[in-house]
């Protein structure tokens, strides 16, 4: 998910009650709530760097314990006043927990076996960015504030301090567990719908369901055949055409393909593509030349590419360059 989804869910969980744990749990808790994306420093040298090691060993359930550690030992450096360690520690070991979670639902996942398997794994329920997600989060943060000013005169000022913003994080906090439930069983409802059609005369090799980020009930469908791809968009409360699918055709085996296949860029990006569409195209330059694409139909199309990897070839099949595409998710 996004840095603030994570930041917000941290809050909450320290409001919730996290933050009777220990002292200093409040910056303890949101934190280790962020600490796997540590990795962003892999971008310093370069965006196929950081396709390989963003959601790698720091989002792996091995890693979890040090990724909690690390926030405890920089507050307690930073303020110079005890804690509760083994209080601080759970809240942070939870924090860390519900980052890995809310990786797990998004259509990009996380490889939480790493380092004994480099298998992605995703529910494919939530976007990167969610809409509603963020709604409830800004109710979360703004309505502590709307509900100090309304109870002033009922609570006693200690009481209210004890007690801040409790209700209303324990409110976020259940409206992500629910939506995401709720988001699962329309997934599953997608997916058997997409399994159960035929397109172009084939049964479908596997599909994906990937989610709207304002509409629950509308899905993107990328299907697999032998021979292409149909990609379409899924409304739940209608019925589903498969022959407006847009298809895209897989190309016939070329030795050009294998040549790119051997660049370490084109590797990289196969370890990380859950829907490759490879293409060939011709150029002016040079001479009989060559260009690969390999793109990730989760995240785009040939007609609006989002993650994608070119190499191009000169006449004897030998990649002159490589360049890849690194674009975030759009919310759809």
């Amino acid at each position: 998910m996004d840095l603030l989804t994570h930041i917000g869910t941290g809050l909450f969980l320290s409001r919730a009650g996290l933050k009777r744990l220990t002292p200093r749990a409040t910056p303890i808790v949101i934190l280790a709530a962020i600490a796997p994306d540590i990795d962003i420093v892999a971008l310093s040298r370069g965006s196929l760097n950081y396709l390989h090691y963003h959601r790698h060993l720091t989002h792996s359930l091995l890693a979890m314990p040090l990724m909690a550690l690390l926030p405890v030992l920089v507050v307690r450096a930073a303020s110079r006043q005890p804690i509760r360690w083994m209080g601080a520690l759970l809240a942070a070991f939870l924090a860390v927990a519900s980052h890995l979670a809310l990786d797990l639902t998004n259509v990009y996942g996380v490889r939480l076996f790493l380092p004994f398997s480099s298998e992605w794994l995703r529910l494919d329920l939530t976007g990167v960015i969610d809409l509603w997600i963020w709604a409830a989060l800004l109710l979360g943060i703004a309505g502590p504030f709307i509900g100090r000013l309304v109870g002033s005169e009922i609570t006693s000022g200690t009481a209210r301090e004890r007690h801040y913003g409790r209700g209303f994080a324990i409110f976020a906090l259940a409206f992500l567990l629910l939506y995401n439930c709720g988001r699962g069983l329309l997934h599953a409802n997608a997916v058997a719908i997409l399994e159960s059609r035929v397109y172009q005369e084939a049964a479908p090799l596997r599909v994906a369901a990937l989610p709207n980020a304002v509409n629950p009930m509308l899905w993107r469908a990328l299907v697999e055949m032998p021979d292409s791809y149909a990609v379409a968009d899924l409304n739940l409360t209608g019925d589903f055409d498969p022959t407006h699918a847009v298809v895209f055709h897989k190309p016939a085996a070329d030795p050009a393909l294998d040549a790119a296949r051997r660049t370490a860029a084109f590797r990289e990006f196969l370890g990380f593509s859950q829907f490759p569409l490879w293409r060939i195209l011709p150029v002016p330059e040079p001479e009989n030349g060559r260009l690969v694409e390999l793109l990730d139909l989760r995240f785009g199309t040939p007609l609006a590419p989002g993650f994608m990897v070119t190499a191009l070839l000169n006449a004897k099949l030998e990649p002159l360059n490589t360049t890849f595409q690194f674009r975030s998710p759009r919310p759809r």
